[in-house]
Order: structure tokens, then C-alpha cells, then sequence
């Protein structure tokens, strides 16, 4: 069975169309380009921003033409994740999403349902005919997933609607009304390189299997994160066995939780097996001490084919190991204002080394609901660094979305949901980036809800869309254009 034959068909057709363009962020030509052709294809009105950014419009329909315009908005970028046993290439390969169960997944890879099932519902609620709704604005964003670029540039004159619908969020049965604010804090080290000790034997060492994630909506799940874990082991065996570090490498993006990393450590040749067996004991040791959360964790050691002639100096690799042991990871504080909303946090996301400059790249992300909080996690990080000789550099960063419980917006929601389904939805806050923040400081009269079906395992190769949940998702968006006035 393919998913194009699932209900309702005509967003699961949009979206398996959407699965056949490459879309990585920061490179989304080609699906800017399908989305042009789409709406010349289908006769809509467009407009690109220089950003890139597309907005494609519909009229009312007939006798909704004195209503507000609403604003469907998603983005049409997608992370890159695969499984290290996959050979793919984002720029070019079409997601491949199969049907397992009541889930879509994707062969090895991330799905790319988030934000692709946005889109396909905006494209949907485009072509159907047979809705009623007023003027309708679907914007399609650039780069949501590593630096907000479309928000940020978002051109004047793109948008007139007093309502925004965005499509971007992951648990049907949940409205959401508010995000955290995100920075990143970027950090790199110069090492000194020296000769790879004469009688040493050299191994790779990996963590892997974890099962990483959204580094918003999963950093308080407990779940492990594969720089922490691989120093962890370093730091403890460095004066044990003596050991030399050539190379340590995990995780990719800023905003998900690094699921793998390895490392190319040598040690005298006699102590080889007892390392490999203490790394061995220490993986079933974390294994326990995370065998509520990671239920697939991997430790692995492998001996190194090629010769290794080069070494991080031995400060610089201590160094190194107590900034990445010490760096502040996970939740920091819970809100006190939302209960059981995570009100601030910090993801250590990728640690990659350049063996040809001698240089080491660290890379974090912090976010909070509130402004000042979020400062204070980028200073606290910051701060590690400085003491460990890191330079340091910090992006803009992004503002929060504060909520607005007294939104027209959110109550016909609300009411349309209780209507449809005979049940109160939730309505909360994220601990996830939005864009949202952005187009309020652009666009300060509008009104916005977020929702969407259920996911689980964004930003992971362990991303899957719940099929059900699209059908309640479909429903509550045409019934909520039907009503809003």
C-alpha cells in the first residue's frame, strides 16, 4: 500500500509529492522552484521574497470575502539525519516513506515530515475546491531548522492576514500558543599537534544507537547524548592508560540531540586489551544507568586501519575533555509559570575536529521562554569555554512566542476542536523554536495557534508521522477556516 492511498488522500498525495524533492536546509532550490511551478501549474497567485520565502494565495470563497484573511504557514526545509549504515544524499535522493502500522516512516532517514506535512495540508486546503474559507495566504518559510533565515527576512508586503495558523508542531490533540526563544554559542580551539607516541595502538571507540531527537521537545526525556557519554569515558581512562587522542567527532546539527560519536584514541600497546575491556564494562554501565530511556545504546571498538601519525597535545586533549564533561547539557530549569513545561535548556550538539588546521569546533544551543534566562544559559556556556580557552561567538539568536490566551484565534480553536471530537484539546506552550516570535515582531497585530498531527523521533532517522492523527489534524483546519471570522 502506498501513502498515497491513505485518507485523506489529497494531503497524503501533497505530501508524498513533497518527499520527492530534496529540500536540506540552507539548499531549499529545488523545492522553491517546485513550489513556483506548483502554483503556476494550478493557476494560484505567488510571490518570492529575496529571501527566498513563497507565499502562494487563494481567494475567499464565495460569501467569506468580508473576512480576515488567515495565514497557513509552515517551512519547507527539513534536517538531514540518516543512520551511519545508509547511503544517501540529501541533495538529490527522494525520501523514501513506507507504512509501518499506524506510523509513516522513512527508509533509514528522517521523514521530513517536519514541517512536510504542513506544507502538504496548506497545499491541500489550495486545491480543494470544495472548502469554504476566506482569503487564504500559505507561506512557506526557508531555513526554520538551523537559523530561522526565512523569518528573519521575511520581505514586506508578503503577508495581509490577521490570522497565522502555524503547521509546524508534533501532538495532535495539543494547541499551542507560545515557544522558546533559541541562541546558539559556537566554540573553537586551536590544538597543537604532536607526534603519535612511538609502541602505541591505536582504536575507535563509538557510542551510537542512542536515540537523539528534537533538542526542544526532547531534552527532558532523559535521553543520552553521545559527546557526553564519549568524553565520560575519556576523561576517566586519560591518566589510566596514558591515553593519546587523534580524533573525536559526534553529532551534526544544532537542534538535535547527537545520537553518535567516535573517537581515534591510542594507548601503549600492552594496555590495548585492558582498555577495550574497561570501555566495553563502561558501556554496560551506562547501559543501566540509562535503561529507561535508551533502550538500543551501542558500544563499540574497532582497531584503526590506517596509520595514525598525528596526536592533539596532551594539554589540549585534557583541555578538551573537561570542557566537553563540564559543559552544562540537558534541561536547566523548569517553568514555574506553565507547569511541566521545560523553561530552559542547553543541547551539546556536535564536537568536530579538523585534523589538517588543528582545529576543534564545538557547537551548542540554548533556549528558554524567557529572554533574560536565555542570556544567562549562552554566558553560562560561554564561561566553560573562556576558562578552557575556547573562542567564542554567539548567533542573533531568536525571540519567544508569548502567549495569548485571550486570542479570538485560540478560542474558535478551541471550540472547534471540543465540537469535532467531543474533547478539550490542551493548550500550552513549547519548549521548541518557532518562528512565530519573529513574524509577531514583524507583523505585531496578528493572532497565531500552532498545531498538527502527532510525531515522534524528529530530527532523527526514528522520525515517523502517526496516520491517524492527519485525519484530526485535516478536520480541525478545515473547520477552523469554515468558522474564523
Amino acid at each position: 500500500m502506498s501513502i498515497r492511498d491513505l485518507k485523506p488522500q489529497l494531503i497524503w498525495e501533497q505530501f508524498d509529492d513533497i518527499c520527492q524533492v530534496p529540500r536540506p536546509s540552507k539548499k531549499e532550490g529545488k523545492i522553491i522552484a517546485w513550489l513556483q511551478e506548483w502554483a503556476k501549474k494550478h493557476n494560484f497567485d505567488y510571490q518570492t521574497d529575496e529571501t527566498g520565502n513563497v507565499v502562494i494565495r487563494k481567494a475567499a470563497t464565495k460569501g467569506f470575502e468580508g473576512r480576515p484573511a488567515v495565514i497557513l504557514q509552515s517551512h519547507m526545509d527539513m534536517v538531514c539525519e540518516k543512520n551511519s549504515d545508509v547511503e544517501f544524499d540529501f541533495e538529490n535522493d527522494p525520501i523514501q516513506p513506507w507504512i509501518d502500522g499506524e506510523w509513516v516512516k522513512a527508509k533509514g532517514t528522517t521523514l521530513g515530515a517536519d514541517c512536510g506535512i504542513g506544507m502538504a495540508a496548506a497545499l491541500a486546503i489550495l486545491l480543494d475546491d470544495s472548502l469554504e474559507h476566506p482569503a487564504i495566504e500559505a507561506l512557506f518559510t526557508v531555513d526554520e531548522e538551523t537559523g530561522l533565515t526565512g523569518a528573519f527576512g521575511l520581505g514586506e508586503g508578503m503577508l495581509t492576514g490577521k490570522y497565522l495558523v502555524n503547521l509546524d508542531s508534533e501532538d495532535e490533540g495539543e494547541l499551542f500558543i507560545g515557544c522558546a526563544g533559541g541562541i546558539d554559542t559556537v566554540a573553537t580551539m586551536d590544538y597543537d599537534k604532536e607526534e603519535a607516541p612511538e609502541g602505541y595502538a591505536f582504536v575507535r571507540l563509538e557510542v551510537g544507537d542512542l536515540l537523539g531527537g528534537h533538542s526542544g521537545d526532547d531534552i527532558d526525556k532523559g535521553r543520552g547524548n553521545s559527546n557526553k557519554l564519549l568524553a565520560r569515558f575519556l576523561y576517566n581512562a586519560a591518566d589510566t592508560f596514558q591515553i593519546a587522542l587523534a580524533k573525536f567527532d559526534g553529532g551534526n546539527l544544532r537542534n538535535a540531540i547527537p545520537r553518535e560519536a567516535y573517537a581515534i584514541v591510542g594507548v601503549p600497546a600492552e594496555a590495548k586489551e585492558d582498555f577495550e575491556e574497561r570501555f566495553l564494562e563502561f558501556g554496560q554501565e551506562l547501559m543501566e544507568e540509562f535503561k529507561h530511556t535508551e533502550p538500543r545504546m551501542r558500544f563499540t571498538v574497532n582497531d584503526v586501519d590506517e596509520k595514525v601519525t598525528e596526536v592533539m597535545s596532551n594539554d589540549d586533549m585534557c583541555a578538551l575533555l573537561i570542557t566537553i564533561v563540564g559543559l552544562p547539557n540537558g534541561v536547566l530549569a523548569m517553568s514555574f509559570a506553565v507547569p511541566g513545561l521545560v523553561e530552559t535548556s542547553s543541547n551539546l550538539a556536535s564536537v568536530k575536529f579538523n585534523t589538517e588546521e588543528g582545529k576543534v569546533t564545538i557547537t551548542t544551543s540554548q533556549r528558554s521562554s524567557v529572554e533574560s534566562a536565555k542570556l544567562y544559559a549562552a554566558q553560562t556556556i560561554e564561561s566553560v569555554f573562556f576558562l578552557a580557552g575556547f573562542d567564542v561567538e554567539h548567533s542573533d539568536g531568536y525571540p519567544g512566542w508569548s502567549p495569548n490566551p485571550d486570542s479570538k484565534l485560540l478560542a474558535t480553536t478551541v471550540e472547534c476542536y471540543r465540537n469535532l471530537f467531543a474533547t478539550e484539546p490542551k493548550v500550552r506552550a513549547i519548549h521548541a523554536g518557532l518562528e512565530c516570535g519573529l513574524f509577531l515582531e514583524k507583523y505585531p497585530h496578528l493572532e497565531m495557534v500552532s498545531f498538527g498531527p502527532t510525531l515522534r523521533g524528529v530530527h532523527s532517522p526514528d522520525e515517523r508521522l502517526e496516520i491517524s492523527t492527519v485525519d484530526k489534524f485535516w478536520k480541525l483546519l478545515v473547520e477552523l477556516l469554515k468558522v474564523i471570522d
